[in-house]
C-alpha cells in the first residue's frame, strides 16, 4: 500500500505539473479524513486528526490531538481535554499543551481513495491557480488578448488561455460596449484581488495605462524610448489627452504618434469605442505647457498662480466654448493631464478681474506709503503686489524701471520697511494683551506660543477653538493643514464626550 501511495502522489504530480509537495498535502488530508470517520458519530463529538506519510517509504502514521484547557474553560467534545481529564493520560499536561496520541490507520479503501480524488482535484486547482497568479503579477499594467467565455450582469469573465481567467467589470467597460460570448477582447491587467474563492484577475478598458499601452505597441519609438508619454487623461469612449516629450531633437513627437495619414492615432481609436485622442507636445514650463493642453483653442493670456496652483486662461469669446469643452470636458482634461486648476475665462472678463485686482494694490500703497496715486500704478504695472517685495527686492531691480532714481527707491522702501515694522510691533502688543485661557493652554497638542497667538486672534477656549475650521488656521505661521485639523478635532472632542 505505501508503494501504491507513491506511485499514486508521483503519476498526479507529473500529470498536473505540480509539485509533489502539494500532492503530499491533500494525501494526508484524505487519510485523516478517513480515519476521522470513525469519531464522527461518538459522543465525543469531533476529532482532530492528522496524517503524516513518509516521502521516502511511502509508510503513514495517523494521530489525534487534543487541546488542554483550564478548569475553568468550557473544553469543546473531541477535540479538547480539561486539565482534570488530561491527568488521566499524563499528569505533567498544563493548560495550553498539546496531548496527542498514535491511533489506527484507515485502510486505503475505496472510500478513503474517493475522498483523496476530490481533496486532491482542489488541491491542485489551487495549486495551478497560485501558479497562473505568479505569472500574472509580473504582467501588472500590460494589455492582455482573450475571448469571452462568459457573461454576467456584473462582469465579462475573459479566458486568457492556460486555464488562466480575468473578470472585466462592467464598470471597466468603454461605454456602452456589448460584448457576446466568444467575442475576442484586449484589456489592461488592472490588479490582482485576493478573494474567498481565491485570487482575481481583474482587467479593465477604462484605465489611463490602457490608452499608453495601446499607444506603445502601435508607435514604435515609444517603445525604443525615443519618445516619452508623460502624462495621459480620458474621458473614456468619448475623448482623450496625451502629452508626449521626444527624446531625440530630429523627430518629431505628434507626428510620430498620429502616423501617417493619422494611421497609428486611429488604430488606438479604434479600438477605444471610437475615443478621440489629442497628442500635445509636453513641456517643462508650467505655462506653456497649459497652452499646449488647451488645444484646439487659442489662448489669449495666462495668470499662473503658484501658491494656489491656479492658471487663469483668457481666451477670446469666439473661443470660449472651444476652450471649455462640451460639459467642461476640455478644461477638465487639461486640468488632469498638467496637474493644474484651470479657470477658463474671457479676455474681457480677464480684463475687469485684472483692473480690480491693480485697484486694490494701488489703494494698499496709496494708503500704506502716502505717495501718489500714478506712482502706485507704475509699481503695480511693474508686478509689485505686496508691502514686502518693495521692502526686500535688490535696489537694482527697481533702479532699470523708466522714472525710479536711487533716491525715490531708497525712499520707497524705507516706507515699505517702516509700515511692516510698525504691523509687526502692533501684532506683538495684541499678543502681549491676549491671555488665553486656561483650558486652551493645557489642551494636548497646544504649546504656549501657539495659544498667545490665537488668542491674539480672539481664540480665548477651547470652545473658541472648536467652532473653528482649518482655513482659519491655516495662515498661522508654520501651521499645516493635518496640525490644524488635529488641534480642532481635540478641542472638539467634549462636544462628541457629551
Amino acid at each position: 500500500m505505501s508503494k501504491e501511495i507513491l506511485l499514486v502522489i508521483d503519476a498526479v504530480a507529473n500529470e498536473k505539473g505540480v509539485e509533489k509537495e502539494v500532492i503530499f498535502e491533500a494525501m494526508e488530508l484524505a487519510l485523516a479524513a478517513a480515519a476521522k470517520k470513525r469519531f464522527d458519530h461518538d459522543e465525543e463529538g469531533e476529532a482532530d486528526v492528522r496524517v503524516t506519510i513518509d516521502d521516502k517509504t511511502g509508510e503513514y502514521v495517523t494521530f489525534r490531538y487534543w487541546l488542554v484547557r483550564a478548569d475553568d474553560e468550557m473544553a469543546a467534545l473531541g477535540t479538547e481535554l480539561t486539565l482534570e481529564e488530561a491527568a488521566e493520560y499524563d499528569t505533567t499536561l498544563k493548560a495550553g499543551d498539546i496531548y496527542s496520541t498514535k491511533i489506527d490507520n484507515a485502510a486505503f479503501g475505496r472510500i478513503a481513495a474517493q475522498a483523496a480524488k476530490q481533496i486532491i482535484v482542489q488541491k491542485v486547482r489551487e495549486a495551478e491557480r497560485a501558479k497562473t497568479v505568479a505569472h500574472y503579477r509580473e504582467h501588472i499594467g500590460e494589455i492582455l488578448n482573450g475571448t469571452v467565455k462568459k457573461v454576467t450582469r456584473e462582469s465579462l469573465i475573459i479566458d486568457l488561455g492556460n486555464n488562466a481567467e480575468g473578470a472585466l467589470l462592467r464598470d471597466n467597460l468603454i461605454g456602452r460596449e456589448m460584448f457576446r460570448m466568444g467575442d475576442r477582447v484586449r484589456a489592461l491587467l488592472e490588479r490582482i484581488e485576493d478573494e474567498g474563492r481565491g485570487p482575481q484577475l481583474i482587467l479593465s478598458r477604462t484605465n489611463n495605462d490602457m490608452l499608453v499601452e495601446l499607444f506603445k505597441i502601435e508607435v514604435p519609438e515609444i517603445q525604443e524610448e525615443v519618445i516619452e508619454i508623460r502624462a495621459c487623461a480620458r474621458d473614456h469612449g468619448s475623448r482623450a489627452k496625451i502629452a508626449v516629450k521626444t527624446n531625440d531633437g530630429r523627430i518629431d513627437p505628434v507626428g510620430a504618434c498620429v502616423g501617417m495619414r493619422g494611421s497609428r492615432v486611429q488604430a488606438v481609436t479604434n479600438e477605444l469605442n471610437g475615443e478621440r485622442v489629442d497628442i500635445i507636445v509636453w513641456d517643462d514650463n508650467p505655462a506653456q505647457l497649459v497652452l499646449n493642453a488647451m488645444a484646439p483653442a487659442e489662448v489669449a493670456s495666462i495668470v499662473m498662480d503658484e501658491e494656489t496652483h491656479t492658471m487663469d486662461v483668457a481666451v477670446t469669446e469666439e473661443n470660449l466654448a472651444m476652450a471649455i469643452g462640451r460639459s467642461g470636458q476640455n478644461v477638465r482634461l487639461a486640468t488632469e493631464l498638467t496637474g493644474w486648476l484651470i479657470n477658463v475665462i474671457s479676455v474681457s472678463e480677464a480684463a475687469a478681474k485684472q483692473k480690480s485686482e491693480s485697484s486694490a494694490f494701488i489703494k494698499l500703497f496709496t494708503d500704506k506709503l502716502d505717495i501718489e496715486e500714478d506712482l502706485a500704478m507704475d509699481l503695480v504695472s511693474e508686478g509689485f503686489t505686496s508691502l514686502e517685495e518693495l521692502a526686500y527686492v535688490p535696489m537694482e531691480e527697481m533702479t532699470q524701471i523708466d522714472g525710479f532714481d536711487e533716491d525715490l527707491v531708497e525712499e520707497l522702501r524705507k516706507r515699505a520697511k517702516d509700515v511692516l515694522l510698525t504691523q509687526e510691533l502692533k501684532t506683538e502688543e495684541a499678543l502681549e494683551k491676549a491671555e488665553p485661557a486656561q483650558d486652551l493652554l493645557e489642551m494636548e497638542g497646544m504649546d504656549q506660543h501657539l495659544a498667545f497667538v490665537l488668542a491674539s486672534k480672539a481664540v480665548i477656549t477651547m470652545e473658541d477653538l472648536a467652532e473653528l475650521a482649518v482655513d482659519d488656521l491655516i495662515d498661522i505661521e508654520e501651521m499645516t493643514e493635518e496640525r490644524a485639523g488635529q488641534l480642532i478635532m481635540t478641542a472638539r472632542a467634549p462636544w462628541f464626550a457629551e
